[in-house]
């Protein structure tokens, strides 16, 4: 287990991700975290499960309409 220190940015307080963590997480300049509030306090995550049903619905979609997206895109 790794802690890590809280700073001032600007008119908030921020953590920063050592290069472990960043790259335990794939993380790259710009990405965005999803946090959960847990029973145990705060979970931080790359993966938005929003996000993945809005792809998944994404998904079905282009496999009904696949002939029609195959001719669009001509």
């Amino acid at each position: 287990m790794a802690t890590l220190r809280v700073t001032q940015i600007g008119n908030s307080l921020g953590v920063i991700l050592n290069k472990e963590v960043s790259a335990r997480l794939k993380l790259q300049k710009g990405d965005e975290l999803t946090y959960t509030e847990t029973p145990n306090g705060i979970e931080l995550s790359p993966y938005d499960a929003e996000f993945a049903e809005k792809m998944k619905v994404a998904r079905r979609i282009a496999k009904k309409y696949r002939n029609a997206l195959r001719e669009l895109a001509k």
